[in-house]
């Protein structure tokens, strides 16, 4: 890559002559990205664990913002829910999805909301509802939007990392896993440093938990590391430090979704952290079903309090189709 063909500042080289300017550019384009330091979410305790065998093991960071709530339907109801959304048109989507969606059409750049044919939400969802405002973390939660997503490793199907529009929609997202374990990974592309403390100071047995979600979801352990050591193993627990510090774009947080069980993500981890589905965590056919709810701005006191409440209005009705 020498020769810097003018393409560097104050560099003039061309074809294979170089000079200091342009061959520190090359370096740094040659350079390897960071490796990726791996967590588990360890729900009882509401943290992110290092995985074992990794240069993340031994250290955890508080992870708040995210509820799981397990076997939150039956066998039975996810049978019948799933049978029932079978009988309406699964349409095709990016990235191997097919979808359904039960919502206003909304135009996100230019922040515009029609109503469309949208006509509430589906009739079975009626008992979901009432269910999650049992739980104190959907304390007022008044759903306007429903997604079911249809994913099969067959397919490839995933969805990219991203976070959720926070102009129309608010803080909690709401989502249903059925038909198959998954795992949600959420990273963050803030350079912002995280501080990790030493695993040797947290109560309890949080490996354990860690062992028993990442098999539960399928995940393995990676393979001890091998390349070159980093700050963080050079700082590992074991020689004494009790803190680290890494960047938040060099971390990834796993969470184990088990078949049948809710997930809300509110808070930091609605905002701050990009969520996604990767492919390899795709074993079987799995359907999600996204519950969104309107931002402050379309509730009462809201510039937009009038159209919110007629989203609302049509929402709660349930007598939805997809659109």
């Amino acid at each position: 890559m020498a020769g810097g063909d003018g393409g560097v500042s104050g560099c003039g080289c061309k074809g294979i002559r170089s000079c200091l300017l342009c061959e520190a550019a090359d370096r740094e384009l040659l350079k390897e990205p960071p490796q990726i330091k791996s967590f588990t979410y360890i729900p009882k305790k509401g943290i992110a664990l290092g995985v074992e065998n990794t240069d993340s093991a031994g250290w955890w960071f508080s992870f708040p913002g995210v509820c799981l709530i397990e076997d939150f339907v039956t066998e039975d109801e996810e049978t019948e829910m799933v049978h029932t959304m079978d009988l309406d048109e699964w349409r095709l989507s990016q990235s191997g999805r097919r979808k359904q969606d039960f919502g206003p059409k909304v135009n996100f750049k230019k922040q515009k909301v029609k109503f469309g044919s949208f006509t509430g939400l589906p009739d079975f969802s009626k008992v979901l509802w009432e269910r999650m405002k049992t739980h104190a973390v959907l304390e007022g939660f008044l759903p306007v939007e429903q997604c079911n997503l249809d994913y099969n490793s067959d397919r490839g199907s995933a969805i990219d990392s991203h976070y959720d529009d926070s102009w129309l929609w608010g803080e909690r997202l709401v989502s249903l896993n059925l038909l198959s374990d998954t795992v949600l990974t959420m990273s963050n592309s803030s350079t912002d440093l995280l501080q990790l403390f030493s695993s040797a100071n947290l109560s309890g047995e949080p490996t354990e938990s860690s062992h028993l979600n990442n098999a539960q979801c399928g995940l393995q352990d990676s393979a001890p590391h091998s390349g070159p050591q980093t700050a963080l193993q050079d700082s590992a627990p074991h020689s004494g430090p009790q803190t680290a510090l890494v960047p938040c774009s060099e971390v990834e947080v796993a969470i184990c979704l088990p078949r049948r069980s809710l997930v809300v993500l509110y808070g930091k981890a609605r905002y701050s952290w990009k969520h996604a589905i990767h492919r390899q965590h795709i074993k079987q056919r799995r359907i999600c079903s996204t519950f969104r709810e309107l931002s402050a701005e379309f509730m009462r006191g809201g510039t937009q309090e009038k159209l919110g409440q007629t989203l609302l209005e049509i929402a709660l009705g349930f007598q939805g189709k997809s659109v």
